[in-house]
């Protein structure tokens, strides 16, 4: 019998389609990373040529665990424009995080990130039956933040001092959804796209 916790599916939708990461889209994440220069934003991890193999470690070694479905992003025309995963995944409190996402610079501010959010959270919330989706970002990464707040997350709080990254102390800020709010943000994302947006 199938399991949603275990068994990554491939997700595809009008705007956008997730499909399972592997080793060999190596060159094409570090391709839609470089549209931007995305690794010199210091309050993310984007992979570039010089960490792209660690990160494709981490991702393996998550997923292994049972603890991450790692995606790829590819747009209409089946080019890979970004990444994301289901991350810090909790089958028996079933709870996870969506994050570690990226897009290519230009197609930020397109309907691809609330198409890819739409899918993601579809699955969660009505195979997976999740009770609760996480999102998590940096305290200095203000655009994220708004991206999340759009697609109707709430507010946790933020964890002070939550970890440690290149050097700099880092304060996380925790948005999530609940189950019950789920129709509500379905149909406000479904809107949006409808709006082109």
């Amino acid at each position: 019998m199938n399991d949603p916790w275990t068994d990554q599916p491939r997700l595809s939708g009008p705007h956008v389609t997730l499909r399972p990461m592997v080793r060999t889209d190596r060159d094409a994440i570090v391709a839609a990373a470089s549209d931007g220069k995305l690794w010199e934003l210091f309050y993310t991890a984007v992979p570039s040529e010089a960490t792209i193999d660690a990160y494709l470690d981490t991702a393996a070694r998550e997923a292994s665990y049972g603890r991450a479905m790692p995606f790829v992003v590819l747009d209409t025309a089946g080019k890979l424009v970004g990444c994301t995963r289901y991350m810090r995944m909790n089958k028996a409190a079933r709870r996870l995080e969506i994050g570690t996402t990226f897009y290519a610079k230009s197609v930020q501010r397109s309907p691809v990130n609330s198409a890819a959010k739409l899918l993601l959270l579809t699955h969660a919330f009505d195979v997976m039956e999740a009770s609760c989706v996480q999102l998590r970002t940096d305290h200095f990464n203000q655009a994220s933040q708004r991206a999340i707040e759009r697609l109707g997350a709430k507010k946790d709080g933020v964890l002070r001092n939550h970890s440690i990254v290149d050097g700099r102390v880092r304060d996380t800020v925790c948005y999530s959804i609940i189950a019950n709010e789920w129709p509500g943000v379905k149909r406000n994302l479904e809107f949006k796209l409808s709006r082109g947006g």
